[in-house]
């Protein structure tokens, strides 16, 4: 991890710091909100959740607390409940007597994840088609044209953004918090696989139909359909990311980073 400029560690210059680098269009308003109704070891454990979902922290970079708190403007005990939080959710793996890293999770492992997703895509698709109501499928359709817009711009980073909060936010309309608990740790866990997949050239158009289709099938009130379209989406995204692996290994291409099984 590249050494901070600054080492202050006033937990009062927080907010400011930790809002230094905002998530792109950030709401001045909104994070003000933030830093008044969370805790300081919250507000640290969302900037380094943004960085790494970002890709700003590389899987397998290594996070150094004194690094982290000077960066950060904070000192080194949120740093370090945050980085037991990340640990629960997923994105961070702590190594006795190593340090902790940014996860990096092996082609198989990420087998594993999408099959168990599919299971609970299904689960998700069949119940809501049975309990969605008309401004719930108008906030999923919003998501879906965001979807479009950064589809005809070919913009990744804005397709990812809109495609994790569709997922998301189908999962929360289910009302099963234990059921979002586990769903977030498998989309985080998958996170850096995704975006390799969507970069390949023409799967956002593919990508963006299968949403379509799927708010049409939960509108409809079709839930063996929209069960099975829900599962088909994650097991095509499966496929897909199969698909960037394979070509980022064929002779001559750049080689991906390399993922190892974690702990």
């Amino acid at each position: 991890m590249a050494r901070p400029r600054s080492n202050a560690s006033s937990p009062q210059e927080a907010p400011a710091r930790l809002h230094a680098v905002p998530a792109r269009d950030a709401d001045p308003t909104r994070a003000i909100s933030l830093i008044q109704s969370n805790s300081l070891p919250t507000l640290v454990q969302r900037e380094l959740e943004r960085m790494i979902l970002a890709g700003d922290l590389p899987a397998g970079e290594q996070l150094r607390e004194v690094e982290v708190a000077a960066m950060l403007g904070v000192s080194r005990g949120p740093v370090r409940e945050a980085f037991r939080a990340l640990e629960e959710s997923g994105l961070v793996r702590l190594e006795k007597n190593r340090g902790v890293y940014v996860r990096q999770i092996s082609v198989r492992e990420a087998d594993e994840i999408y099959e168990l997703r599919a299971v609970l895509d299904e689960f998700v698709g069949r119940k809501l088609a049975q309990t969605i109501t008309p401004l719930q499928i108008r906030e999923l359709k919003e998501l879906v044209a965001r979807m479009d817009a950064a589809t005809s711009s070919t913009d990744v980073a804005a397709y990812l953004a809109a495609n994790l909060a569709f997922h998301d936010r189908l999962v929360e309309l289910t009302g099963n918090d234990k059921l979002l608990l586990v769903y977030r740790r498998l989309v985080n866990e998958l996170h850096l696989f995704r975006r390799v997949a969507l970069e390949q050239g023409g799967t956002l158009p593919v990508s963006t139909r299968e949403h379509r289709d799927i708010v049409r099938l939960i509108a409809d009130g079709q839930p063996e359909a929209a069960g099975r379209a829900l599962y088909a989406h994650v097991i095509a995204s499966r496929e897909r990311m199969h698909a960037s692996v394979a070509a980022a290994e064929a002779p001559g291409a750049p080689a991906l980073p390399a993922r190892k099984g974690t702990k």
